[in-house]
């Protein structure tokens, strides 16, 4: 025990007793984490035990939900997209239509001349400019034919009647009195695999009657075996095998000369 000693009022001496542990600082306790009770976890557990797992059904329509709107408004702009070029497709083919039945009622060279100008770069407009230059290399019209089948190769594409075009071209320059520059084209043409195979064997013929008429019995050979290694049923190669029978004996292509065997050389 101690005593504390306090002077008070008319310093009179008071004495209280005390106990030294009652000295020492008071300290305030941590507060302990609040654990957690056993009532929750339990309801934990059983909340995720009943949840419910979702099927692909309960997927989709939760997607469509909330995706739905978005999907209509694709689906709609693809619908769209396919009649837009459904009915630009419809009408090119009417206009395709409108064109061929053009072409057929161009029934004189005045209406084909007219039909290829106004569908300038068509390929009816191509074949329309190859039927008026035959008609002016038929005609004897050398010049007119030459430009008609220029304009005609220029509107046709790659194929027969191109091909068809340029042998037309060949022979409207031969007409015409360019021998070279007609024989040129049509050698070109029979060399060139690219090109339609009538075509290549007409050209074929025409290098063979040229070569018979100027006496080129050898150039009349090649182009004869030309046509049968291209064509042997082409009715050219009738025609080629008459002209080979028509040259003057002595122009006649030569027989080949037998092997000579040099001495000691295999029996």
């Amino acid at each position: 025990m101690g005593f504390f000693r306090h002077l008070h009022g008319g310093g009179v001496l008071f004495s209280y007793p005390f106990h030294r542990s009652q000295l020492r600082p008071m300290t305030t306790p941590a507060s302990p984490s609040a654990p957690t009770p056993a009532g929750d976890r339990h309801h934990s557990a059983a909340a995720d035990a009943t949840t419910p797992v979702l099927t692909f059904e309960d997927r989709l329509r939760l997607y469509w939900t909330q995706n739905g709107q978005t999907v209509m408004i694709g689906v709609g702009l693809v619908l769209l997209g396919i009649l837009a070029k459904g009915g630009w497709d419809y009408l090119q083919a009417q206009k395709e239509l409108a064109t061929e039945q053009e072409y057929a009622a161009a029934t004189t060279p005045d209406k084909l001349k007219s039909f290829a100008s106004a569908h300038a770069g068509h390929t009816l407009a191509g074949v329309a400019r190859l039927q008026l230059a035959d008609a002016a290399y038929a005609a004897g019209k050398s010049a007119e034919a030459v430009t008609g089948y220029e304009e005609a190769m220029a509107a046709l594409p790659a194929g027969p009647l191109a091909s068809r075009a340029k042998l037309g071209l060949a022979m409207s320059k031969l007409q015409a009195g360019r021998a070279a520059d007609g024989e040129l084209a049509l050698k070109v043409l029979a060399a060139d695999t690219t090109e339609a195979l009538a075509t290549r064997v007409e050209a074929s013929y025409q290098l063979a009657s040229l070569a018979g008429i100027a006496g080129r019995t050898d150039e009349v050979q090649k182009y004869s075996d030309l046509i049968m290694q291209l064509d042997p049923m082409s009715p050219w190669t009738q025609r080629v095998f008459q002209l080979r029978a028509s040259l003057p004996p002595s122009a006649a292509p030569a027989a080949a000369s037998p092997a000579v065997k040099l001495p000691g050389a295999g029996k």
